[in-house]
């Protein structure tokens, strides 16, 4: 059974829902002060906008461009329980109408210096949930830099800030590279790519010379994400191309899953408790492309895990492979347990 330490993971991770108001706006709600902030428009082809507090709240990246990191008062806070959307070019996070989605998590402010790894970092980390967000300087050689989690990452996920890069994802569930903006299949790890073949450690991980995470005088940012017991999974599976499709343990209730195909080309699916839909009716968004919400009756949530319920190339093709990472609504044994809708 999934016994876990952390009793409450929305303190951790939490989706919020809000309506933009083309003004300035303050979204409460989220249960603390979020260190990543990933919103989307629900309603509108408006791109994936992410924000940090390493970074500064001032600052964006968009997961389904390989656009360089732009300057905006789209965010202009991060607050005790939520953060501050502007009007000025806010449309696409504060748009009148507009429906959001935002995923929020905590990791430890601004962050501090890390010289564990042969690079330098800035590390905000939060050890108890297993995330942190990690600021670099490329060098161009083989290298190695600080993540502050206190036990190897099992995904992480970079993007270049000076440049047109994609987005590498080291996905060490499956042993391989993708990329969060586009729909391609695995790499195999090479000490010229994103990512060699050494795996992380419990201070730092290893990148490769690539220029997407380690050109060198690049400013980087990185995300890492520990797997915690009852809170946090990053796991794969193999679709069976059937209604009562592959069951996924999680040991927790869901809140959100975000879900790729590494054997074909697809999309990455972006899915959470608080779009749900009944049963296995839910609404999903992706983070690389900018569409509108979508519904489908793909996935249905469960109190231990995630079950298919489609034969969809885009998460149970018979025979297909996929990659997950899931943080928990409920545990599964603990102080709150979850129960079953």
């Amino acid at each position: 059974m999934a016994y876990t330490t952390i009793k409450k993971p929305s303190d951790y991770f939490n989706t919020k829902l809000y309506t933009g108001n083309g003004s300035t706006q303050s979204i409460t709600g989220v249960g603390f002060q979020p260190d990543f902030t990933w919103l989307k428009s629900r309603n509108n082809t408006y791109d994936n906008f992410l924000y940090d507090a390493v970074r500064g709240q001032g600052k964006y990246l968009q997961s389904n461009r390989t656009s360089v990191e732009a300057d905006t008062d789209q965010m202009t806070s991060f607050d005790s329980d939520g953060y501050t959307v502007g009007v000025t070019g806010g449309v696409a996070t504060n748009g009148s109408g507009s429906t959001m989605a935002s995923w929020n998590w905590l990791a430890n402010g601004a962050g501090s210096a890390n010289t564990d790894g042969s690079i330098s970092s800035t590390v905000s980390a939060n050890t108890t949930s297993g995330f942190s967000i990690v600021s670099y300087t490329g060098n161009g050689t083989v290298s190695t830099v600080g993540h502050g989690l206190g036990s190897a990452p099992k995904m992480i996920i970079i993007k270049n800030r000076s440049r047109t890069d994609a987005w590498p994802v080291d996905c060490r569930q499956v042993g391989g590279t993708m990329y969060l903006n586009e729909t391609g299949t695995l790499q195999s790890y090479d000490p010229t790519s994103p990512f060699p073949s050494t795996a992380p450690t419990s201070t730092v991980f290893s990148i490769g010379t690539a220029g997407n995470a380690n050109f060198s005088g690049s400013d980087l940012i990185a995300y890492c994400f520990a797997e915690k017991t009852g809170y946090s999974k990053f796991g794969s599976y193999t679709g069976n191309g059937n209604a009562d499709g592959s069951f996924i343990y999680t040991g927790f209730k869901p809140a959100f899953v975000m879900i790729k195909r590494t054997d074909s080309a697809n999309d990455w699916f972006l899915q959470d408790n608080k779009r749900l839909g009944y049963n296995a009716v839910n609404y999903y968004l992706e983070a690389n492309t900018n569409l509108a919400e979508q519904s489908n009756s793909d996935i249905d949530i469960l109190s231990n895990g995630f079950k298919c319920r489609s034969n969809g190339g885009g998460h149970n093709n018979s025979g297909g492979t996929y990659i997950y990472m899931a943080f928990a609504e409920q545990p599964l044994v603990g102080d709150n347990p979850a129960t079953a809708r």
